[in-house]
């Protein structure tokens, strides 16, 4: 079964409270196998608009990438993330094993 992940791109308005949206999130990534591959370090804009963090998540397939989304878990700890940052994020199934 192949992979999914996380690719999200974030500009962080407020750190401080930004912070509590990624405590929040640790145990909905944790309960749904997710493992961090990329998050925040040095970026090299090539094409198109960047944004100041990126973000990249592998979960041990697609769905479990979505149901982490849509846990009730992450959902809460979104809230706190919404006011303070703008984020793109998609979920990308991986090439097959």
């Amino acid at each position: 079964m192949p992979k999914g992940y996380w690719i999200a791109r974030v500009n962080v308005d407020d750190p401080e409270i930004y912070k509590r949206y990624v405590a929040g999130a640790a145990p909905a990534f944790e309960k749904y196998g997710a493992k961090f591959l990329v998050r925040g370090g040095a970026t090299f804009p090539m094409e198109g608009t960047a944004r100041a963090r990126n973000v990249v998540i592998e979960f041990p397939s697609a769905q479990a990438a979505q149901d982490c989304w849509n846990s009730p878990e992450y959902q809460a700890a979104r809230l706190h993330r919404l006011p303070v940052s703008m984020n793109d994020l998609v979920i990308v199934e991986g090439l097959p094993d």
